[in-house]
């Protein structure tokens, strides 16, 4: 994944950021996948290496506007998630999630907001559609709760990969 964003992918500092994100929210996601839980030993060295990475590129180009919005997205959407699940206990997202959402808000948030909002948009959508498949084909229920970290990861990979 790395070397088809590498190729076809946003250009600019953000590549090692989004080499380390992967590196760490892949593994993530198939735990997610497995049984529904997103590791914090996982989540959280993803998130402080693509700040700390996307700090390094914007120290080096001596332009801290991207950082800056790359923290605020982050932190922003972290907070969302968070309180989403405050707010709707276990039919909302999980703690989980918002961790994961500090990375992925600050990686799309680093390209500009709209990349954020697309990426966003990618990764509701899919959910929504599996969802409707997994209803049609009874496999899931109305309660059926989905981890979400798999559509984070595959809505921030299409945001860079449809946005360059």
């Amino acid at each position: 994944a790395v070397a088809l964003l590498a190729l076809v992918g946003p250009s600019g500092g953000g590549l090692p950021a989004l080499a380390w994100w992967l590196a760490w929210t892949v593994p993530a996601v198939l735990v997610d996948l497995a049984v529904h839980r997103l590791p914090d030993r996982l989540t959280l060295p993803a998130a402080a290496g693509t700040w700390l990475l996307l700090g390094a590129a914007a120290l080096a180009d001596t332009d801290a506007g991207p950082w800056l919005r790359a923290v605020a997205s982050g932190a922003g959407l972290a907070l969302f998630f968070a309180v989403s699940t405050l707010l709707l206990g276990r039919r909302g997202f999980g703690l989980g999630d918002a961790k994961l959402a500090l990375s992925v808000g600050a990686l799309l948030g680093w390209y500009g907001l709209p990349v954020l909002l697309f990426g966003l948009l990618i990764a509701f959508g899919l959910s929504a559609l599996v969802s409707v498949g997994l209803l049609l084909a009874r496999r899931a229920r109305w309660g059926t709760h989905l981890p979400f970290g798999p559509f984070l990861l595959l809505g921030t990979v299409g945001a860079l990969l449809l946005t360059s």
